[in-house]
């Protein structure tokens, strides 16, 4: 009996110690697999990061290009031109600003001393074709005397109108639920009050951004054009008017006679009382002195 007992020891502790032999090799491929996992994890995420390194700058440099073409800039030309026929190149420039869908502001034309003809143009051009429409302007010249391009950025200006307006309908829509709830009639003229004045401050603000959008959507060129033609005055007596100019001699010297008769005439008239005094005067001079005079001598 006591070597059963002792056979079966045996074999319980042969049984135990197996197991826990089996239990640590399996533990450790499982434990090599987990550390395997989370290397191919933690490379995997390496990669993703430095995926979004390599991307970051390139939309970054999206995002600068996209506002770059966002800024709202209003630009400015003005050109001096010399042309060979001011009626061919108003001309010209006319069909190409109807072309490019522009509208003419202002057109003023001038003749100087010499005959020689001047003009001005003052049009507006869709943005877009501010460079085409100014290259086409200068081949209708013989020659460009001045050109000047000037551009000014009012982005920030236009997104500071846009911040002011949305903060402005944030006040009126609490205005107008403030007079929805008011029961007093103070109140309600109070609230009335304000959104009034915050809707002009609304309407000013917007008028300012459709101002800027417009200046924006059009560019001005001003255009200054002078003829470099040479003008042969005409041989001949068209220009001496003889007969015009001696009836012009004759009535300036009857307005002149006229005017001297007219004058004497008032100044007799006028000064009649005067004259009479003076008349009765000298001559009562004249008597005494011609009685005197005749007068026997004692």
């Amino acid at each position: 009996m006591k070597k059963r007992y002792l056979i079966g020891g045996f074999i319980a502790f042969l049984t135990i110690f197996l197991g826990a032999c089996s239990s640590g090799d399996s533990q450790e491929p499982l434990s090599m697999n987990e550390s395997t996992r989370q290397d191919e994890s933690a490379s995997s995420s390496e990669m993703a990061m430095l995926d979004q390194k390599k991307e970051v700058p390139v939309e970054e440099e999206k995002d600068a290009q996209a506002e770059m073409d966002e800024r709202m800039i209003i630009h400015r030309a003005n050109l001096d031109i010399g042309v060979k026929s001011l009626d061919t190149a108003s001309r010209q420039i006319g069909k190409k600003v109807e072309e490019y869908g522009g509208y003419v502001v202002e057109s003023n034309e001038y003749r100087n001393e010499n005959d020689l003809r001047s003009g001005t143009l003052t049009v507006r051009i869709p943005e877009k074709y501010f460079q085409a429409f100014l290259q086409d302007a200068e081949k209708e010249a013989a020659e460009v005397l001045s050109r000047n391009v000037s551009g000014q950025d009012v982005t920030e200006e236009y997104v500071d109108l846009e911040s002011r307006l949305k903060s402005k309908r944030a006040v009126e829509e609490r205005l107008l639920d403030f007079m929805k709830d008011a029961q007093k009639t103070e109140d309600l003229l109070k609230i009335s009050g304000d959104l009034a004045k915050v809707q002009e401050e609304i309407e000013v603000l917007v008028g300012k951004m459709k101002y800027l959008e417009h200046q924006t959507a059009y560019s001005t060129v001003q255009l200054n054009m002078q003829e470099s033609k040479i003008v042969v005055p005409g041989v001949g007596s068209n220009d001496l008017d003889t007969w015009e100019k001696t009836k012009k001699q004759m009535a300036v010297s009857l307005n002149f006679l006229l005017a001297a008769a007219s004058g004497l005439f008032v100044f007799l008239v006028g000064n009649l009382p005067v004259i009479l005094v003076v008349a009765l005067i000298g001559a009562g001079i004249y008597y005494m002195v011609n009685r005197k005079r005749k007068a026997p001598k004692k």
